[in-house]
């Protein structure tokens, strides 16, 4: 890998993120599951949710939702806020996310730095931002107006990048930590996004991890990727590769990571086989907190 210049960040704790519960490590759930989930619930120590999923949710879906909250301490993600809309954020999605989130009332919630909506139109996917100023001040006005309605803490996580903006005028951790510290967020870092992006654009993974804010990184998210045509690719259905453990066991040994989620999306297994996945990532959060007393 060839290392990319990074400068160095420095954020002042605003809030106050080491007071956040520890999670452990648990799964984004999935339908497919949902059964064999409760004959392994001990193996499990919470389940992140797709908060789309259950925006003036149907009968069956209300129901399900009562049933995982009950049993298990649930983290909503969305997929939609668009934060990085220069157009602002939609106001009916929004309304949802935040009732949703304020009905929950969970330890934190969560979206991405991306933007998936522009011109009034839906793009579909998870797109990244120019690393600039402006989405800085775009970002800033549009997470202003989530945490104007929910109390919930919000942290945002990083995504996998196709394309490099020439007018980027911050590294990767620098932009990372200046939107935690504008915002008073914190970050949920996908390894997996990282170790993608770090080998398609030929970075050093590890010289982003020694300039991030020290207090923010909050929870993880891991899964394998595969690789076609020269390229990583993050297809959220593969088993997670050695080099990406690699980089999780890095990131654990550095941050006090409040929760890990195995975010498996397709070709989803029987359950015994993530549950290796979360045995595995439970160990390396064990050997960090035996490390740190």
């Amino acid at each position: 890998m060839v290392a990319a210049a990074e400068d160095a960040v420095v954020v002042e704790a605003k809030g106050e993120w080491n007071k956040l519960p520890s999670l452990g490590v648990g799964l984004g759930y999935r339908s497919q599951f949902r059964h064999s989930l409760f004959s392994h619930q001990s193996s499990v120590d919470f389940l992140e949710i797709i908060a789309d999923h259950y925006f003036e949710s149907s009968p069956h879906r209300r129901t399900e939702l009562d049933l995982l909250h009950s049993n298990f301490p649930l983290i909503p993600h969305g997929l939609a806020l668009s934060l990085g809309s220069a157009d602002g954020l939609d106001d009916q999605y929004l309304k949802l996310y935040c009732e949703l989130v304020n009905r929950l009332k969970p330890a934190w919630c969560s979206d991405h730095i991306a933007f998936t909506r522009a011109g009034g139109i839906d793009i579909g996917h998870l797109t990244p931002l120019p690393k600039t100023n402006s989405s800085l001040t775009v970002l800033r006005e549009n997470i202003r107006r989530v945490k104007d309605m929910t109390d919930v803490p919000v942290i945002l996580e990083n995504i996998t990048e196709n394309i490099r903006f020439p007018e980027d005028e911050f590294s990767d951790a620098e932009f990372l930590g200046r939107v935690c510290d504008q915002n008073d967020i914190g970050l949920l870092l996908d390894v997996t996004n990282l170790f993608i992006n770090s080998v398609n654009h030929r970075f050093d993974p590890i010289k982003v991890l020694e300039r991030l804010p020290r207090d923010r990184v909050i929870q993880l998210h891991f899964v394998g990727g595969y690789f076609e045509d020269g390229k990583w690719v993050d297809g959220h259905g593969d088993a997670t590769q050695e080099e990406i453990w690699q980089l999780l066991d890095e990131v654990v040994s550095r941050f006090a990571v409040h929760g890990i989620i195995l975010e498996r999306d397709e070709l989803i297994p029987p359950i015994e086989e993530l549950l290796l996945e979360l045995n595995r990532a439970s160990e390396i959060l064990r050997k960090r907190s035996d490390s740190h007393g």
